[in-house]
């Protein structure tokens, strides 16, 4: 793996440092792949809600878009690319999808508007990670994709993540975005995503919005040995995702 495309790995891992952790219940020939897969989604959500101007996310996900296509004809320019291009042959279906990703930067009306935003993304996404683990795309669930997607948002780009409902059913100075997180738990799909790799990022993330419902402004990555058991538990008995 080149140098550049470590550096993309490493704000990926920054950002989860649990995740050197989890990963080792994955096997070795996917570990590398799982975390360039991530650092991809996080390049892309970042471009889409990141920023209080919105032209500039507007004109990587232009970018990525010409990229991504161009993923399947064997040509590449990011770095990412010469880890994932030729694990998976659907990229110009996730190219097609991210002006909805785009588009999902508008703050919802209510918490269905804020899964349909998000859904033609997690549907091309669930496909892709389908392909990069090894598993049939009839098997992936974008349900897994959109609450994933979702809870990134709210954690590291939580303006405009909280939908209109929300925030108007807050009565003086009560945090939306704890209400937020914890409407997401409560919705978050029931039973284990089929790919580790998903399954694995899925036990980051709710913890972090555990906290977050608990009113944790900024939530803090798990210890070491709490990762490791409840990676144990979520990757090897191959149950639902235990909650934090």
């Amino acid at each position: 793996m080149s140098g550049q495309a470590d550096g993309f790995i490493a704000k990926f891992q920054a950002r989860w440092p649990e995740w050197l952790v989890v990963a080792v219940f994955l096997p070795a020939s996917r570990r590398q792949l799982a975390q360039a897969w991530m650092a991809l989604l996080q390049e892309l959500g970042d471009a889409a809600w990141g920023g209080e101007d919105p032209r500039p996310g507007e004109a990587k996900l232009g970018w990525w878009i010409e990229e991504l296509e161009g993923w399947s004809r064997g040509a590449r320019r990011h770095p990412l690319g010469a880890v994932l291009s030729s694990r998976a042959a659907s990229w110009p279906a996730l190219a097609a999808a991210l002006p909805s990703l785009q588009a999902s930067r508008d703050r919802p009306r209510e918490a269905t508007n804020a899964v349909g935003a998000v859904a033609p993304f997690a549907v091309a996404a669930a496909a892709l990670e389908a392909e990069l683990a090894g598993m049939p795309v009839a098997t992936s669930s974008s349900g897994d994709l959109a609450s994933a997607l979702l809870a990134e948002r709210l954690l590291h780009h939580p303006e405009g993540a909280v939908p209109l409902q929300l925030l108007a059913a807050q009565d003086g100075p009560a945090d939306p975005g704890q209400a937020w997180a914890a409407a997401l738990l409560a919705s978050w799909p029931a039973g284990a995503p089929v790919a580790r790799e998903r399954r694995l990022h899925a036990l980051l993330q709710r913890a972090r919005l555990v906290q977050r419902a608990e009113g944790i402004a900024a939530p803090a990555p798990m210890s070491r040995w709490r990762a490791l058991w409840k990676a144990w538990r979520a990757a090897r008995l191959e149950q639902p995702v235990p909650a934090p």
